[in-house]
């Protein structure tokens, strides 16, 4: 007797994390033999509206697209109109932009780690992970005054100085974030049911990652030693020494230990950037582009003028186009910009990781059971915000 297919609606899931993904998935019995993605429910057009804004105005639409990972966004968007522009950034905005990148790649593997055991089953680990993500939170308030979608970088720079005390938070953060791995890997690494549904699920080979375009911890789960911090460095990461973990299973499991070696690496750049912090100029020396200081723009008429008139007509860019990337916790994230040599982008375009990734997960979940699929999509430690942009 032929087997009968069923077609499966599984979702939509997170309306609140603004955008939504529903699979149809096609069952013989429990093993999937078909997925479709379905996404673009939200349309909120970021790429579209950039070309109505100024290079400084577009900045804040980019930290809400992985709102995770608000800080990655920012970084990849000014370094992209950086190159446009030929402009260099003072070596102290380099180093706390290296720190804040690198904190929030701890904060957005931490609610990685959270979920992705949350959905297995694992509650404990999610109660943990979230308490030192509170820590990371707090630096954001501290240098932003936002927690989430935060926004401190600027073109050139930075928006203000690092706040008084910050060094000793983040200080604390690398004496104390090892101790925290530990717990995790004790809770998960050698758990009898977290290896069964992790081992051999999602398995994806270099060749095939390669292919479907994926990028970062998905990357190098599948064996593929490619990092862009690395190999093609930004924001002075090629004076950083940092191991860059790789998988040999190509599976789940694989992808788990990478991003718990990342969050070590992380700490370990923290560190360094932080013995390397000296006083000096946050901005570039462009007065064309860059803000006033704040000091300026409260006590003299000509810093309020010069404040004014960047923030109402922004600042030309020369004609050309650029493609920059940073290594976002969940990839590659890339800008395309065209610029007709106004004040506002002529065309961008971003390659987000999530959504590329997304892209494998028939080939990854393919032949596994249904129940399987729910690690598979944590694995990939996906963010809809990026996805429907």
């Amino acid at each position: 007797m032929a087997s009968e297919i069923m077609t499966l609606n599984m979702g939509p899931q997170h309306p609140s994390t603004h955008g939504v993904l529903r699979l149809v998935v096609e069952l013989d019995g429990e093993v999937i033999q078909k997925i479709t993605p379905h996404i673009g429910y939200l349309h909120r057009g970021i790429e579209k509206l950039s070309e109505h804004r100024t290079y400084h105005q577009t900045l804040p639409l980019t930290d809400r697209m992985d709102y995770l990972a608000p800080m990655h966004n920012n970084l990849g968007y000014v370094l992209a109109v950086e190159k446009l522009l030929g402009l260099d950034v003072p070596e102290r905005a380099k180093l706390v932009r290296v720190i804040m990148a690198e904190l929030t790649r701890l904060k957005s593997h931490l609610v990685w780690i959270a979920c992705h055991a949350l959905d297995i089953g694992a509650m404990t680990v999610f109660l943990y992970a979230f308490r030192e993500r509170e820590l990371v939170m707090d630096l954001y308030e501290m240098v932003s005054g936002a927690r989430m979608t935060s926004n401190y970088f600027r073109v050139g720079g930075l928006s203000r100085d690092l706040p008084a005390g910050f060094e000793q938070k983040v200080q604390e953060i690398v004496d104390t974030f090892p101790g925290h791995f530990d717990t995790y890997e004790g809770l998960l690494t050698k758990n009898t049911i977290w290896l069964q549904r992790t081992i051999g699920n999602g398995v994806i080979s270099a060749e095939d990652a390669i292919d479907f375009g994926i990028s970062g911890p998905a990357l190098r789960g599948s064996g593929v030693d490619f990092d862009l911090r690395r190999d093609l460095p930004y924001s002075g990461y090629e004076d950083f020494e940092f191991k860059v973990p790789v998988g040999e299973n190509c599976d789940t499991f694989d992808r788990y230990k990478v991003r718990l070696v990342e969050m070590r690496e992380s700490v370990k750049i923290i560190d360094q950037a932080l013995k390397r912090l000296k006083p000096g100029p946050i901005l570039a020396d462009a007065p064309q582009v860059c803000y006033p200081p704040k000091d300026s723009v409260y006590n003299s008429i000509e810093g309020l003028i010069h404040h004014f008139k960047i923030a109402s007509e922004g600042f030309p860019v020369p004609e050309g186009e650029v493609y920059m990337a940073v290594e976002n916790p969940k990839g590659e994230l890339g800008y395309y910009i065209v610029s007709d040599g106004g004040n506002m982008p002529y065309r961008m375009r971003v390659r987000p990781p999530s959504f590329v990734n997304l892209g494998a997960i028939e080939k990854m979940a393919k032949g596994s059971m249904l129940a399987d699929l729910v690690a598979v999509i944590g694995t990939l430690d996906i963010v809809l915000g990026e996805i429907d942009r």
